[in-house]
């Protein structure tokens, strides 16, 4: 019994201690022949390479670290078959046809030759024939920068270059109504200024003299013939006005008249006085010369008041009126400004400029104005209203067209046709072509013209529908030295252009090498003349492993190529040629590496 009991209590501790073997086990992981095999399993998992910790487009084919210490993620075979390294793409839109033809699926399947339909994620969706797609970094890199559309009030200034002028209606003449010589000159220089009142010159007339002597002998005759009858004072008064009247007509002043009549004695000379306060602007009298009546011996301008005209473009007239205030600057006063008025808007246009006189006024007491002197004009111009507008440096003016790049999205821009109105100093209104509120490109945009061949992008707007049939040619990809190397699956960065109605451009080449994995080919190819494509040697993916069956690298072969998307080139047809066919270019394109 002793010996049945210890063989009991043995048992039941054997079990007790397998289970806690197997509770233990459980917690810690699996041991034994079960946890070394998965260990094996991992260990034979193969690694392709390493990549940047960081998702960086780095990779490596041994381990290493990042400059900030961190250790390069292994990527396995069976990690990437399945696609858990590549990062997540976001929302799938929609499948499109592998071979870019036009036709999507809601879901995924296959087109007629067993080719999955590709996903288009949400923010990879081509761009029309009318748009440009650049690369986010390339965006960055050209410093484009945008600006929203939005309401604004265009303070208008009209702007226009002018000059100072003799206001005409403060100019005067000296000019004899008599002939004469001239005894003295009392202002005898050009630009001397004078006063209202102020001799200028004496004259010698015999004329003048004899009329002044007819005139003194009627005055002494009145006063004789006092008591005489009615009839002789009558005729006797009508001889003297007539005398006094030949006078007044010579330009004789009143003053010297009554000197006459009190003294009753012709004087041999008379002098001329200044009729205005100015400046003398000409001066043709000399001392002893002799003139004519009507000869003009000084011109005197009163230059408290000054012109300016100012020559206004023809664009800028309808906003340019008679009573409108502006400012005036010069040249000789910096920082110093001028109120002016219009006061008259010429009728006839300048053809040479396209322009139209305007005559502004300005007052000149301290006569700082200088006639001829260059002005400069500005005359502000009431808004209409708050109108749409963009900053000037947005529109691109071809002379014939106006275009403003609208950003849809993160490298996506489209170009416009706009119609423009008034113009500010800093933006202008837009009356066409764009909303409200809709991003526009005001800097770099002619970088993004050149980047992205914007002529292609622009010939889409408004365009008819091409009725031929032939191909049209895509652009050949950028060269170094007479050939290049494209990316992975040939895809070239191009600006997207109209889908032409041939998809497939045939070529041949000679293959340099083949990677199946990837399932891709390295052909040095001949030109393609559908194309416009010199002879170059470029990496093409295949449409189905299954063409790369039986291809060796030095072969010569004949190809067909499609866009798939706008830049990626696949092959979809490929066959062996004999080797005594192989095309020149081929080689040619050999002696570009």
């Amino acid at each position: 019994m002793k010996r049945g009991g210890a063989i009991l209590a043995a048992a039941i501790v054997l079990a007790i201690g397998v289970g806690a073997g197997y509770w233990w086990g459980t917690r810690n992981g699996p041991a034994g022949p079960e946890g070394s095999g998965t260990t094996a399993a991992k260990a034979e998992r193969k690694i392709l390479y390493y990549r940047n910790p960081m998702g960086q487009p780095d990779t490596s084919p041994v381990p290493k670290k990042a400059p900030d210490g961190m250790d390069y993620v292994p990527v396995y075979a069976d990690e990437q078959a399945e696609g858990r390294s590549a990062p997540p793409k976001g929302k799938i839109l929609y499948y499109r046809n592998p071979m870019g033809l036009p036709d999507t699926s809601p879901v995924p399947k296959k087109d007629p030759m067993g080719m999955d339909y590709v996903p288009v994620y949400e923010g990879e969706e081509p761009a029309s024939s009318n748009q440009i797609k650049i690369s986010v970094d390339k965006v960055q890199k050209l410093g484009v920068r945008s600006e929203p559309a939005a309401m604004r009030t265009l303070d208008k200034v009209v702007r226009a270059a002018g000059r100072v002028e003799i206001d005409e209606r403060r100019m005067f003449a000296i000019a004899p109504k008599f002939e004469g010589w001239v005894e003295r000159l009392f202002v005898n220089v050009t630009g001397q200024p004078v006063s209202k009142g102020q001799p200028l010159f004496e004259v010698y007339s015999p004329d003048l003299v004899t009329a002044q002597r007819e005139y003194a002998i009627a005055s002494d005759a009145m006063k004789s013939l006092k008591d005489a009858g009615d009839d002789s004072q009558a005729s006797m008064k009508r001889l003297a006005d007539s005398s006094l009247a030949r006078l007044k007509n010579w330009d004789i002043s009143d003053e010297q008249v009554n000197a006459l009549a009190r003294s009753g004695e012709a004087k041999r000379t008379l002098t001329f006085r200044s009729p205005v306060s100015g400046i003398v602007m000409e001066k043709k009298a000399m001392q002893g010369m002799r003139f004519m009546p009507g000869d003009t011996l000084y011109q005197i301008a009163d230059l408290s008041a000054v012109w300016v005209v100012a020559d206004i473009f023809e664009q800028d007239l309808a906003l340019v009126r008679t009573g409108s205030k502006a400012k005036v600057t010069f040249n000789a006063y910096p920082g110093q400004e001028f109120e002016a008025t219009v006061t008259y808007v010429y009728p006839t246009l300048k053809p040479e400029t396209r322009t139209v006189p305007a005559r502004f006024e300005i007052a000149n007491p301290r006569q700082q104005l200088k006639p001829a002197m260059f002005a400069q004009v500005e005359i502000p111009v009431m808004a209409k209203g708050k109108v749409l507008t963009v900053p000037n440096s947005a529109v691109i003016d071809s002379g014939t067209r106006r275009i403003v790049l609208v950003q849809l999205g993160e490298g996506r821009f489209e170009p416009r046709a706009v119609k423009l109105g008034s113009r500010s100093a800093n933006y202008v209104e837009v009356m066409e072509g764009v909303k409200d509120g809709e991003q526009v490109v005001v800097a770099a945009n002619f970088l993004i013209d050149a980047e992205s061949n914007l002529k292609a992008a622009i010939g889409g707007l408004g365009a008819a529908p091409a009725t031929d049939a032939k191909a049209t040619p895509s652009p050949a990809p950028s060269a170094s030295a007479g050939t290049a190397v494209a990316g992975g699956g040939g895809k070239i960065e191009q600006a997207p252009v109209a889908k032409a109605a041939v998809v497939g451009h045939n070529a041949e080449g000679t293959i340099n090498a083949i990677d199946t994995k990837k399932g891709t080919v390295s052909i040095a190819h001949g030109p393609i003349e559908t194309l416009k494509w010199p002879g170059m040697t470029m990496n093409f993916k295949v449409a189905n492993a299954a063409l790369l069956t039986g291809l060796k690298p030095g072969a010569a072969v004949a190809f067909e190529i499609v866009e798939r998307a706008p830049g990626e080139w696949v092959i979809t047809k490929i066959t062996p040629r004999s080797e005594s066919k192989a095309p020149a270019s081929s080689s040619a394109a050999h002696q570009g590496h």
